[in-house]
């Protein structure tokens, strides 16, 4: 009986909190995701790591580009190594004539800056959210922009570079082949 009493009360005063997204508007979803500082991943690329969210699935890798999936969707992520090596200042503009355009800016409390922009093409809306020197576009239907979003604010926000291992994939000497001739029929 003991025991069970010290088991309830560990879990009541040991209680976890878990923060609900108000998933009707974007905003919210942009603030309360990127915000956070989340330090978790489950993929790991040529410098850089990042996190998956439940629902999402990961299909191929070309180079700093990624390709994965959720909800019949095909979301293209695209690693910007290159800037975030050279520390390159991002410039955004909003766009008008979008369904929504909005400006991510260190300023406004987020750990790094960005934008999204989601436009209408024919029946569908394409996505593209920029953010932490990385990239998703995804083509979706109007009533799963907000999952897309949210879907997108966890990957990009998640974003971990290793500076040493880019600087060594950008280093021109690294990649260059140094041949020596060897013949094995040759004696010594």
């Amino acid at each position: 009986m003991k025991r069970v009493i010290a088991i309830l009360l560990i879990l009541f005063l040991c209680g976890c909190t878990v923060v609900r997204i108000d998933t009707d508007s974007l905003d919210t979803i942009i603030n309360v995701v990127l915000k956070k500082q989340n330090k978790m991943f489950n993929r790991v690329g040529k410098g850089y790591k990042y996190y998956v969210p439940k629902g999402v699935q990961y299909v191929d890798t070309n180079d700093l580009n990624e390709i994965l999936y959720s909800n019949g969707y095909y979301y293209y992520l695209y690693i910007d190594a290159v800037s975030y090596y050279n520390d390159v200042k991002p410039n955004y503009k909003i766009d008008k004539d979008a369904y929504y355009s909005r400006i991510i800016s260190k300023e406004d409390g987020f750990t790094s800056s960005g934008y999204i922009n989601i436009t209408k093409k024919g029946d569908l809306y394409l996505v593209n959210f920029e953010y932490n020197y990385a990239k998703i576009e995804a083509l979706v239907k109007k009533k799963d922009i907000n999952d897309t979003v949210l879907n997108s604010a966890y990957i990009l926000s998640t974003v971990k570079f290793n500076y040493d291992i880019i600087d060594l994939m950008l280093d021109e000497e690294y990649f260059t082949s140094h041949e020596e001739k060897y013949n094995v029929l040759e004696e010594n």
